[in-house]
């Protein structure tokens, strides 16, 4: 099933990576578990440079679910643009999207995925309503 990602969104934020000789499979290109992790960690850098620093003993951001659509393969070498979107706040949760994009070949999408994420008070593992800082940095 492919799932689009949405005309109504925000850009939040970008960041430029190396594709490394690890990242690949025995197939010569990209293995698709790593964009899994292309996606968090730009997920990640954009809420470290929100100010959202996740506490273990009190609340943050958790993902739900997650998916990617893959359009064309990436390969070694070279750099990725991941490209970070938000949209859709609920009470409690709001969608990130990201698509990747060689450096060298702009606007030419090469794979797009997105995630759900829920915000939680981490001790009792229990859905909270986003802080309305959050609110404001997802909100389109």
């Amino acid at each position: 099933m492919r799932i689009d990602i949405p005309e109504r969104k925000k850009l939040v934020f970008e960041l430029r990576f190396p594709i490394r000789w690890g990242d690949m499979d025995a197939m010569g290109h990209v293995n698709n578990a790593n964009y899994f992790r292309y996606l968090e960690a730009g997920r990640l850098e954009w809420m470290r440079s929100a100010g959202c620093q996740p506490d273990p003993q009190g609340e943050g951001p958790v993902i739900v679910n997650a998916f990617f659509n893959f359009y064309k393969q990436l390969q070694y070498p070279g750099d990725v643009l991941l490209k970070m979107y938000v949209s859709d706040p609920g009470r409690t949760t709001f969608e990130t999207w990201a698509t990747l994009e060689r450096s060298d070949l702009p606007g030419e999408i090469h794979a797009a995925g997105g995630a759900t994420t829920i915000w939680v008070d981490f001790p009792t593992q229990k859905a909270k309503t986003l802080p309305d800082w959050m609110r404001q940095l997802v909100t389109v």
